[in-house]
């Protein structure tokens, strides 16, 4: 199958050559995916605004013999979150969820459960104004659905324990203060 279609959430997007971008996407059926978004980044472009950062898009990709990503061909924004990137301080933590996603799930490995804790994470940030507790939460659930954290186990700082196993440090998570201070 050359040409498919998939629904997910634009978790990283890094400008390549003049006018392109590659996106990673994380999809309800095929997991945390990369993606050639080409001519996105021209003004004339109308994929542009369906293929940002929080999006929650159907993408319809093609798999060319010739490239190594599957390449957007058309995009179809269903939730753009408005009222996250409003916000300085909901951007900061969505900002964190698309970081805490990239780093600890695999490439191309299906897992809807994840998927759909990232879109009510993100669907939750956007109509609460508690977001400390919907990080809280979202941190738990995603360490305990991917096995890095027994269920009925509690960390105070799962932040420590995350870096702990990226072996590197959160980038989101020291801006965030800065992020607070500014709302």
């Amino acid at each position: 199958m050359r040409t498919y279609k998939t629904e997910g959430i634009v978790v990283k997007r890094k400008n390549f050559r003049e006018a392109d971008r590659i996106l990673t996407i994380f999809t309800k059926y095929q997991g945390k995916i990369v993606v050639k978004a080409p001519g996105v980044r021209r003004i004339t472009s109308r994929r542009s605004s369906h293929t940002e950062l929080l999006n929650l898009s159907v993408f319809t990709l093609y798999q060319s013999p010739k490239s190594f990503y599957p390449i957007v061909t058309e995009a179809q924004v269903l939730e753009n979150f408005s009222s996250i990137k409003n916000s300085l301080r909901k951007i900061g933590f969505a900002y964190y969820i698309c970081e805490l996603i990239d780093a600890l799930c695999a490439q191309n490995q299906e897992n809807r459960r994840i998927f759909f804790l990232a879109k009510d994470t993100l669907f939750k940030l956007s109509n609460y104004s508690s977001n400390n507790e919907v990080i809280d939460d979202f941190e738990n659930d995603l360490l305990i659905t991917l096995g890095f954290l027994p269920k009925l186990n509690y960390l105070k700082n799962k932040y420590l324990f995350i870096e702990e196993i990226l072996e590197r440090r959160l980038f989101t998570k020291r801006l965030l203060p800065v992020f607070l201070q500014s709302s």
